[in-house]
């Protein structure tokens, strides 16, 4: 399984033939559920192409976004319930299509050991996943519900790159722990400062909230 040079640039030539040797591809669409909470834990996502999108569930079925995994990263909490064998406590969901290296999880702490560079990869991803959940609760306890819809906009439109968001207003509901009126509410207010346009399960930004 040959990799490009930017996955090459993050790991040693001993460690990027190990990952060709021991890990595999996956391809999931859109959509997918790559992770479910309270299930094991086996392989350790690198996403090499494409966004999933990193949730909490609580008993009554509301979904919370915690963060998205891009590019070159890999899910920080993963790494810490494999790390102790523990059952996962976050939903994975492929936000498009996307090109995974699933990496075996008993190579982990083999590999922690053996290699600087991905004890560094895996502190970095660590450090920078707990530095976005704290923005995540700074967001929940101290910003108006408005502001955090303007984030998670700016953030989504700056995940795939495009001023057009294909979301339903239920969807950024369930992300944002609130209900689909309200979040109705605060996009046509939004529509009516000329900041967004409205489309069915489309949302198209405006002015300052697109940037490239």
């Amino acid at each position: 399984m040959p990799f490009s040079a930017d996955i090459k640039s993050l790991f040693e030539p001993d460690l990027i033939k190990e990952l060709e040797a021991k890990a595999s591809l996956l391809k999931v669409h859109e959509g997918d559920v790559i992770l479910e909470i309270g299930q094991p834990i086996r392989l350790i996502p690198l996403i090499i192409s494409g966004t999933l999108k990193i949730t909490r569930i609580d008993e009554n079925g509301n979904e919370l976004l915690l963060y998205y995994l891009n590019p070159l990263e890999t899910c920080a909490l993963s790494l810490t319930c494999c790390m102790q064998e523990f059952p996962s406590e976050i939903q994975a969901i492929a936000e498009e299509d996307s090109e995974i290296i699933a990496v075996p999880i008993f190579l982990m702490n083999e590999w922690m050991q053996k290699y600087f560079t991905w004890k560094s990869f895996v502190m970095k991803s660590i450090r920078n996943r707990f530095n976005e959940m704290l923005k995540t609760i700074d967001q929940i306890a101290f910003q108006k519900l408005d502001d955090r819809l303007i984030h998670y906009l700016k953030e989504k439109s700056k995940v795939s790159g495009s001023s057009i968001l294909n979301v339903s207003h239920e969807q950024i509901a369930q992300d944002l722990a609130t209900s689909r009126v309200v979040i109705s509410r605060l996009l046509k207010t939004l529509e009516n400062n000329q900041k967004v346009l409205l489309y069915r399960n489309q949302i198209k930004l405006l002015r300052d909230m697109y940037q490239k």
